[in-house]
């Protein structure tokens, strides 16, 4: 099987209904936060990918048991101190920023030490951003280049609390400090800018020993050791930064209508929902409600006649971080000058992804202006691709491979897009959904 595909006609306009895999995040943060907890947690429509699947390779390695039966995954934890530390272990994070920075905070008490290592791309990124606090509590690191993995971590039994300042609006490194002072003792103190919560949401729901407070700007967090963790029963909802391709997709096209169900739609979130409505493009949230402290909904999206550019404001970024590859693409066909700013985290990500998003947009005809954190597009509505596209040897990031299909089956062209086997990582079933969409039922 080739590891590329090929693309040289549009997609036909479409009103479909459509059902996308589970959220990562939640995905994720279920399999650490029931490794810890006393006896059997149950998820359903758990995200099958290679970041999740790395997850409960993680904890196996620790000494947790899991199983899948009546299409229902397990985790038999074994309590908040419930992990076997063997000496010389060695977890492979793989692709994933978040088991890899998660993970850290949980093994800040490791016995003996533990060597964590990840693919090429996570082995790029900068972890000395999640070291430096977690040293504080008492632990020991050493660091590939002083930042980057592979690296060691020895905890210790006898952790103390600190106070953290997270002024990057990194939820990665806000959790792993989380999940660190629920081990330690007195209170931990944690400053965060905004950021995603499912970590705070889901210390609330399982009632652990944790008050947030929240500001204007940032949200203060306390957090004291926990005792015990009750097992953990999740049915995942979908993933809204899987959504973003589809809404994007229904947006660039001409009469289409796009229902996507059921999908996780938590305030910090959807800055894409947020920005796309700025844009033009009609948005409805149908059936909304509240599952285990998660706003879920369904997506209703309407393309517009009318794309309009936007200057976007900053305090929509952390809630659209994973988004902005695909939300290009729209400003890509805007009508007049869009920028966007403060964007130095996405370079943080699977490939510096300012510059593919710029990169990707040039290829296909749009001027783009660019600073180490900020993108300007000059739109074309009228774009229309004849010229043969190369996407290939981007950290097979799987965002940019995503957003390059939205783009070939919108603008034209015929493009050749390498790495498919990188939606491994997040998103699966995104070819067969495409797939879905292409037929006229």
């Amino acid at each position: 099987m080739p590891n590329f595909i090929t693309i040289k006609k549009k997609i036909k306009n479409f009103k479909k209904t459509i059902t996308v895999s589970g959220d990562k995040s939640i995905s994720i943060r279920w399999v650490l936060f029931s490794s810890l907890a006393n006896g059997k947690s149950k998820a359903k429509n758990l995200l099958i990918s290679d970041d999740v699947l790395a997850a409960i390779r993680a904890i196996k390695k620790l000494g947790i048991k899991t199983d899948y039966k009546n299409n229902e995954h397990v985790i038999y934890g074994r309590g908040i101190d419930g992990y076997k530390y063997k000496k010389n272990l060695v977890v492979n994070a793989e692709n994933s920023g978040t088991l890899g920075r998660l993970l850290l905070g949980l093994l800040i008490n490791c016995k003996h030490t533990i060597k964590l290592i990840g693919d090429k791309s996570l082995s790029k990124r900068d972890f000395k951003r999640i070291s430096d606090p977690l040293s504080k509590f008492g632990a020991n690191f050493k660091l590939n280049k002083n930042k980057n993995l592979p690296l060691t971590i020895k905890g210790t039994s006898d952790l103390n609390s600190i106070k953290y300042f997270e002024n990057k609006g990194s939820a990665q490194c806000k959790s792993s400090v989380i999940f660190a002072g629920m081990r330690s003792k007195g209170t931990t103190f944690i400053r965060a800018r905004k950021s995603r919560n499912h970590t705070e949401l889901l210390c609330k729901y399982l009632k652990l020993p944790i008050a947030i407070r929240k500001k204007k700007n940032y949200d203060e967090i306390k957090v004291t050791k926990v005792r015990s963790i009750k097992p953990l029963n999740y049915n995942i909802p979908s993933d809204i930064s899987s959504s973003a391709f589809f809404m994007v997709l229904t947006a660039l096209l001409n009469n289409s209508e796009i229902k996507i169900k059921n999908v996780n739609v938590n305030p910090s979130r959807t800055g894409v929902i947020t920005i796309l409505r700025k844009m033009g493009i009609k948005i409805i949230l149908k059936n909304l409600r509240i599952y285990k402290g998660e706003k879920v909904s369904d997506i209703f999206v309407k393309s517009p006649k009318i794309i309009k550019s936007i200057n976007c404001p900053s305090k929509l970024n952390s809630g659209a971080i994973d988004e902005f590859l695909v939300i290009f693409l729209v400003a890509a066909k805007a009508n007049g000058i869009s920028y966007f700013k403060n964007l130095s985290e996405l370079n943080q990500k699977e490939s510096p992804r300012l510059k593919w998003g710029a990169y990707i947009l040039n290829q296909i005809g749009i001027k783009t202006e660019t600073t180490k954190d900020s993108i300007k597009i000059y739109g074309n509505p009228k774009l229309n691709l004849k010229k043969k596209i190369v996407i290939k040897n981007y950290l097979k990031d799987h965002r940019v491979f995503m957003t390059s299909v939205i783009a070939a089956l919108t603008f034209g062209g015929d493009w050749k897009i390498y790495d498919k086997i990188s939606i491994k990582t997040s998103f699966p079933n995104f070819l067969k959904i495409i797939n879905k969409l292409k037929k006229n039922d």
